[in-house]
């Protein structure tokens, strides 16, 4: 009974945020004036904003009160994550869902980007892919920073933050279920051939070619398919 208590008053602290047009960082009525708003009691109000705290919908500070939560899709990469190790450890192919996943995203928004980057973002991916050859020669690989940079500003000038943190948050559940023992791609592979991919993009996203575009976003995803396919499956996947 209580737990039906608790989830009522999670729907109405919603309701009241989105009534009240609350946005990330607002204050909260004290607890005392939500129990006495919503007709409930201590332990089921703080029930219901530990829940909504866990999926970033409320922000709890200790000694100064409750705020209207980041809304982050963290929740989300953990839950995708932790559902694609269990995959794995279940002998699904759950890890190339997910990169199946990404590379639909990715390649089918070549078109939207294609020849509309302004030179500003254009130099700015530049910059990431000359990072990336540097990265390469001094310790052989790529930063997973570098790569998670790379792919933000590449459809950051999209300018639609809904998708933005979604691509990005299908990045982190993927490299986060890489470190978490979902098996180890052997490391022969060039990493310059690597950064050499991502300028390939680049340069047809400047020239305007969506169709080349999407075929190096393809061929990216394929050279990270080949390799998850040739890993040991009982070895733990450095990232």
């Amino acid at each position: 009974m209580r737990a039906l208590v608790a989830d009522d008053a999670q729907q109405r602290i919603k309701e009241f945020i989105v009534e009240r047009g609350l946005g990330p960082g607002d204050p909260l009525p004290t607890e005392a004036e939500l129990r006495e708003r919503f007709g409930v009691s201590r332990n089921s109000l703080r029930e219901a904003l530990k829940s909504l705290q866990a999926t970033h919908v409320v922000e709890i500070r200790r000694g100064f009160g409750t705020y209207v939560g980041s809304m982050s899709l963290e929740p989300l990469i953990d839950g995708l994550a932790f559902r694609t190790v269990v995959g794995h450890r279940r002998g699904e192919d759950s890890l190339l869902e997910l990169l199946q996943l990404r590379e639909a995203l990715e390649a089918g928004l070549m078109s939207s980007l294609a020849g509309r980057l302004d030179e500003d973002s254009l130099a700015a991916l530049d910059g990431l892919v000359r990072r990336m050859h540097d990265e390469v020669a001094a310790h052989g690989a790529i930063d997973a920073a570098t790569d998670r940079a790379f792919h933000l500003a590449l459809y950051g000038p999209l300018a639609n933050r809904l998708l933005s943190e979604l691509l990005d948050a299908f990045w982190s559940a993927f490299h986060q279920s890489r470190t978490q023992d979902v098996g180890q791609p052997p490391e022969n592979k060039d990493g310059s051939e690597l950064a050499r991919m991502h300028g390939r993009i680049v340069a047809a996203v400047r020239a305007g070619d969506a169709e080349a575009a999407e075929a190096a976003v393809h061929e990216h995803f394929d050279d990270i398919r080949g390799r998850l396919s040739h890993r040991d499956p009982q070895a733990g996947l450095r990232p």
